[in-house]
């Protein structure tokens, strides 16, 4: 009965494919179902490397470009205008911030309102001092200190021929008792014109120079002509005037004059013999003369 108990249709031999050496290895390997699968478990997180890819941005945003828009000629004449006149603001204001420190140095002690004397020099041992301040490198500008320098000079030659003249007057009184006046005189013009030059014409143009002062400069014109015409004076050498410098040089020329037997007729003939008749001059005063003709016609 055992042979009519079993299936016709199956094998003889009863088989289980999943008790088959090969799956059964497969499936005591460990491997967990699709159910079971955590990928945070550690056997997940060993073949984890740990690095990141970041994602690439290659795109990039858009931007919409400003036109740029070219100003007005007006615009631009207003933005100049105003630009200078901003500039003439800040110059205005420096300008008066240097004014009021160049105030401030004059008034405080020690600036120089307050600079100690240094002309004329004396000895220190000396008990006369300086009396003035006399500094051209830096009172003078730079383009006027040549000519004030040369004023200078010329007092200090001034001051020089009225002490020559001082000496020539003793010499002549020690000769000659009569020429007393003229050696009181000659002292009395170097003790009086010497300081008086000094504070009158010298001074007055070093200070116009300095300061750029119109006061001063109409001052030192108006001296300096009364003083050439005292220059005049002693140049002719007028008697008992005490100018005896002058007057030798006068004196001694007049004197040669006078041996070489010139006079003034002899040199109205020299001047018709040896200018009148000469090529050169009648040649020039022809030439100019023809000029003026031709002028006065082409003038009608």
């Amino acid at each position: 009965m055992s042979g009519f108990d079993q299936n016709p249709f199956v094998d003889p031999v009863d088989v289980n494919p999943f008790q088959d050496a090969s799956v059964t290895q497969i499936t005591k390997g460990g491997i967990e179902t699709v159910e079971e699968f955590n990928p945070f478990t550690a056997s997940a997180m060993v073949n984890y490397s740990g690095s990141t890819i970041p994602i690439s941005n290659t795109s990039q945003p858009a931007v919409l470009q400003a036109s740029v828009v070219e100003p007005t000629p007006q615009e631009t004449a207003a933005a100049a205008q105003a630009n200078l006149l901003r500039q003439q603001e800040e110059l205005e204001k420096k300008a008066a911030e240097l004014d009021r420190k160049e105030k401030d140095l004059q008034n405080r002690p020690g600036g120089p309102a307050t600079k100690e004397n240094n002309w004329p020099r004396f000895p220190k041992f000396s008990p006369i001092k300086p009396c003035f301040y006399q500094d051209f490198d830096e009172d003078i500008p730079e383009e006027y200190q040549k000519i004030c320098k040369r004023m200078y000079y010329l007092w200090i030659f001034h001051s020089v021929t009225l002490f020559l003249n001082l000496l020539a007057c003793l010499a002549y009184f020690t000769v000659d008792t009569s020429a007393g006046v003229d050696f009181g005189l000659s002292i009395l013009w170097l003790v009086l014109f010497t300081p008086v030059s000094f504070l009158c014409w010298y001074r007055p143009v070093y200070k116009a120079f300095r300061s750029d002062s119109s006061f001063s400069f109409f001052f030192f014109f108006f001296v300096f002509f009364f003083q050439v015409g005292v220059y005049i004076i002693q140049c002719v050498g007028i008697p008992r005037w005490g100018n005896r410098v002058c007057k030798l040089m006068n004196t001694t020329v007049h004197s040669k004059y006078r041996r070489t037997g010139a006079s003034f007729s002899k040199a109205q003939q020299e001047f018709s013999s040896g200018v009148l008749t000469n090529q050169t001059f009648q040649s020039a005063t022809a030439t100019a003369a023809s000029s003026a003709a031709q002028g006065v016609f082409q003038g009608h």
